[in-house]
């Protein structure tokens, strides 16, 4: 029995999209066991017009964070075999079909990573999924950590991890991914379980997104390094480059946009790519779109990196104060 776990939360605008996406399915979800955090839109009223036509079981659990409803759902749920994803995506038709098979074909196997990509409707979301999601030609699934949007596993291997860390409000399947990685070794691959959500569509959404996900990585202590490389980088590499062009030789700045244009490479080559793909309505980028783009990549690059190295040092104040 395959169970099918979603949690929601003021979703009403996107939840037809997944509801609609699930329906499409190849291979159907024996149920759909949905948690809802206190909706205050009419997530709630959209869902349960779907009673009829999907094997529904909607959960209502006000002030529930997205571990908690995620853990509730799944004590609810009668399958052997959990299917994860999230509210805000749209599943290609085979997604649960690809992402179960391992699990359905082998008795070993514990758990199975599948893929996601952006389905963006505007030039900056276009420009947004470039500059942060990685392609599937770039994925080690040896050592790849999956989003719980695009997720399969046993029950048991969620019983074995302790569930998902309900003391914690963001990162929180990076925790869930670590404790099945240590059991269980590599996730299982499936890259065309797709899911597909919309990149944030602002710079403030961006940061706020941004800034949450590196106080998880505050609070939960993880990417010491990267955080300690991103701070040198833009407190003293930089700055000491800037201060060397003013003072020796403006050569120093030649440098730090060398530098720069390096960190941006990877999102370049990605809107690239992006730019022969249509939008999620059906149309194409024009012209002044794409150079639009192309102009936003660094300044979504430096917007992350002002929101991480902002949130992470309020995740570890909060992790040293829980530890007293």
């Amino acid at each position: 029995m395959i169970s099918l776990i979603v949690t929601t939360l003021n979703e009403g605008s996107a939840i037809r999209r997944l509801l609609d996406s699930i329906l499409a399915q190849t291979l159907p979800p024996d149920e759909v066991v949905i948690v809802d955090g206190g909706s205050i839109d009419d997530t709630v009223a959209q869902i349960e017009a779907y009673a009829d036509r999907l094997p529904l079981r909607l959960l209502v659990a006000p002030g529930a964070n997205i571990s908690q409803g995620r853990n509730r759902a799944i004590a609810a749920a009668r399958g052997d075999i959990l299917a994860v994803t999230d509210a805000g995506t749209r599943l290609e038709p085979i997604w649960l079909e690809a992402i179960t098979q391992p699990l359905r074909r082998d008795p070993a196997v514990m758990a199975v990573a599948g893929f996601f990509l952006p389905d963006p409707y505007t030039p900056f979301e276009v420009a947004m999924g470039a500059t942060v999601l990685p392609t599937v030609a770039e994925i080690d699934p040896a050592t790849f950590l999956p989003s719980s949007r695009s997720l399969a596993l046993r029950r048991t291997a969620w019983e074995a991890a302790g569930g998902y860390p309900e003391w914690l409000d963001y990162c929180e399947d990076l925790i869930f991914d670590f404790k099945l990685r240590a059991l269980y070794g590599p996730f299982a691959w499936a890259p065309q379980a797709v899911a597909h959500f919309r990149p944030r569509g602002s710079l403030r959404a961006f940061f706020r997104q941004y800034y949450r996900y590196s106080r998880g990585d505050g609070k939960a202590d993880l990417w010491r390094r990267r955080h300690a490389i991103r701070y040198t980088t833009y407190l003293l590499a930089a700055p000491l480059l800037v201060a060397l062009g003013l003072e020796v030789h403006p050569v120093f700045w030649l440098g730090l946009l060398l530098g720069f244009g390096a960190y941006c490479r990877t999102p370049y080559r990605r809107l690239l790519a992006a730019w022969r793909r249509p939008l999620a309505d059906g149309r194409y980028l024009r012209s002044a779109e794409k150079l639009y783009t192309l102009a936003l990549v660094p300044i979504i690059r430096v917007t992350g990196d002002v929101a991480k190295m902002v949130g992470y040092p309020v995740g570890v104040v909060w992790r040293l104060r829980r530890r007293r």
